[in-house]
């Protein structure tokens, strides 16, 4: 599980802290799905905004779209 994943699942109570493997596999993939689907959405919203262009501020829209993807850890 991504880092940042298991740090939100953590601030949200879902989870005491490194308590992750406790979990039973089917409920660690819904959760993990579940956050991914989250980031995938957010990411949907960002690539709206995104126009195709080369100009400034669709190439900032790229960026932040990399930069979520990255710090998360969602390849889509």
């Amino acid at each position: 599980m991504n880092e940042r994943i298991d740090h939100c699942l953590y601030q949200a109570g879902l989870t005491a802290s490194g308590c992750w493997e406790d979990l039973d596999t089917y409920t660690q993939e819904g959760i993990e799905r579940f956050a991914e689907l989250i980031i995938q959405e957010s990411i949907g919203v960002l690539q709206k905004r995104f126009m195709g262009d080369l100009n400034r501020e669709d190439m900032e829209v790229r960026r932040c779209i990399e930069d979520v993807k990255k710090h998360f850890g969602v390849e889509k």
